[in-house]
């Protein structure tokens, strides 16, 4: 008997579980959300995976009863996102 590698582990339970998430974001998501979402993770990763945990956690609480539409996810993207600083210059 061999002894599997522990990292080998690792990375297969890392793409199970990737591979769960993106079947749930499958259910969860309307096709244009889809493609909004893959679209955020390509220009910020960091933002992507928040929203991803985001909806899977709301999702397990039972709080979404369909797909969420694209508008739905703009909402969600829209309060997740840090508010910009604006600077004012007075001149004198």
């Amino acid at each position: 008997m061999s002894n599997p590698n522990p990292d080998e582990n690792r990375e297969e339970q890392e793409a199970e579980i990737v591979a769960r998430k993106e079947q749930a974001l499958r259910v969860l998501l309307s096709p244009e959300a889809r493609l909004r979402l893959n679209n955020v993770k390509l220009v910020k990763p960091e933002i992507a995976m928040s929203v991803e945990n985001y909806i899977i956690n709301m999702a397990s609480q039972g709080k979404f009863n369909s797909q969420l539409s694209d508008d739905q996810l703009k909402q969600i993207l829209q309060s997740l996102q840090k508010p910009k600083h604006e600077f004012k210059i007075n001149r004198l």
